[in-house]
């Protein structure tokens, strides 16, 4: 028990100091000698682990898109109308995005490889869009929402909004100079978002 409990630390070790890596070099520049560096084990014991660079990178990948979806999941929106429980959605993918940058990152680098390594975890990543679909269709039902809304546009929407705010921060402040994750403006922001969503669904 205790030897599985130290391999389960040295692969959660591994898969922390890969995802900045692979975060800030993405796939092509990030190095396994380099990760096996920052962390207590050896280039070796990587490759025993996860079997070579590409299957540590899935890995990273599967690992972060679990993390926000789990998060996801774990929002309890029964309780809620359907305009506050909409809300909520979009401030857990808001707080999710400002707290994760190394996602951010990890979905744009794997832009810029025209999705090469993420099309293989499409099937797990429709949690959010059911969860929407569901709100979208009680709203609906009472009158709150307009019919004919795609849970798939209301997702984009939402992590577009949030996408940006993390992605384009430095852009955004060199050009205009305000920070988008200034401290100040956090509050204004995520009301913004639920703002943009209810407006578009209202009927």
């Amino acid at each position: 028990m205790e030897r599985q409990r130290d391999a389960d630390r040295t692969r959660a070790d591994i898969l922390d100091v890969a995802t900045g890596e692979f975060a800030e070099r993405g796939y092509g520049g990030a190095r396994v000698d380099e990760i096996a560096a920052r962390t207590r084990t050896t280039k070796r014991m990587i490759y025993y682990y996860f079997g070579g660079k590409e299957q540590l990178y899935q890995a990273v990948l599967e690992r972060a898109y679990a993390q926000i979806r789990a998060a996801e999941r774990a929002v309890d929106v029964d309780h809620l109308d359907p305009v506050a429980a909409v809300r909520r959605i979009a401030e857990v993918t808001f707080e999710h995005h400002e707290a994760h940058p190394a996602f951010v990152k990890l979905v744009g680098a794997e832009n810029a490889q025209h999705a090469a390594h993420v099309t293989r975890l499409a099937g797990a990543n429709s949690s959010a869009v059911d969860l929407l679909r569901g709100v979208l269709e009680r709203g609906r039902r009472e009158g709150v929402f307009r019919s004919g809304v795609d849970a798939l546009d209301v997702h984009m929407l939402i992590s577009s909004f949030c996408f940006f705010r993390v992605a384009n921060r430095h852009t955004f402040g060199a050009l205009f100079g305000r920070d988008l994750l200034d401290p100040a403006r956090r509050a204004h922001y995520r009301e913004m978002l639920g703002d943009l969503l209810t407006r578009y669904l209202r009927p």
